[in-house]
């Protein structure tokens, strides 16, 4: 019942969300097309449902050969790869927007794990691994909200000498399943429908401890 009427809602949501935005959308899709190096949409192969790949749809933020330049899958703040508009939409999360596509096709939802790159898949501890796509991933959930200022993170580490592979293997990637099994285990339309506006509450305010007065049983991140 639950499955169902969520898959309802994201194709509704998701629709009326492309028509909304869509005089945001246009422009920024001018725009990307008269600046940087002139191409609009970024496809990329993402793990998703039941860990099968998937093709995902993001606005063009990095120059096209990125991951093959220094730096490669992990981007940090200010990164010098990054497009004249693409730290804006990053830093608004609007580059993932094109995502709703995604969701109308129904390889995506609104509401669940981000879907990651192989690498990081790979990269994910085994017990992750067997449960983190067991629902479809999202535009956004909790794991973004939580990991909100995840680019800050790497390029402190980055600028202290560390090692940003290791940090995601050992710190990040670790904290994201407990807060997707978290996820799984209570899975509601209330649930999500707090996720959806704590989403929007932090960009607006990036600092809030919202999430966990809203979810006090949320596993809680100490980095």
């Amino acid at each position: 019942m639950y499955l169902g009427l969520k898959r309802l809602f994201d194709i509704i949501a998701s629709s009326l969300a492309l028509v909304i935005l869509s005089p945001i959308l246009i422009p920024i899709s001018i725009v990307l097309k008269l600046t940087g190096e002139g191409y609009i949409w970024y496809l990329q192969d993402r793990v998703g449902y039941k860990n099968e790949s998937f093709s995902i749809y993001k606005f063009a933020t990095m120059l096209k050969d990125s991951p093959n330049m220094q730096g490669g899958l992990i981007t940090l703040k200010k990164d010098p790869r990054l497009t004249p508009l693409g730290g804006f939409l990053r830093s608004t999360k609007i580059n993932e927007l094109p995502q709703l596509i995604n969701i109308i096709e129904g390889k995506m939802s609104i509401v669940g794990p981000r879907p990651v790159m192989q690498k990081s898949f790979d990269a994910y501890p085994d017990k992750v691994k067997e449960i983190i796509y067991n629902v479809k991933p999202g535009l956004t959930g909790i794991g973004s909200i939580i990991f909100r200022d995840e680019e800050n993170l790497i390029t402190d580490i980055k600028n202290n000498g560390g090692d940003t592979w290791q940090f995601y293997k050992h710190s990040i990637y670790p904290h994201k399943g407990a807060l997707e099994s978290w996820y799984q285990q209570n899975q509601s339309f209330w649930t999500d429908f707090k996720i959806i506006l704590l989403t929007a509450w932090v960009i607006f305010f990036p600092k809030s401890n919202l999430v966990y007065a809203w979810f006090p049983a949320l596993p809680k991140r100490n980095f």
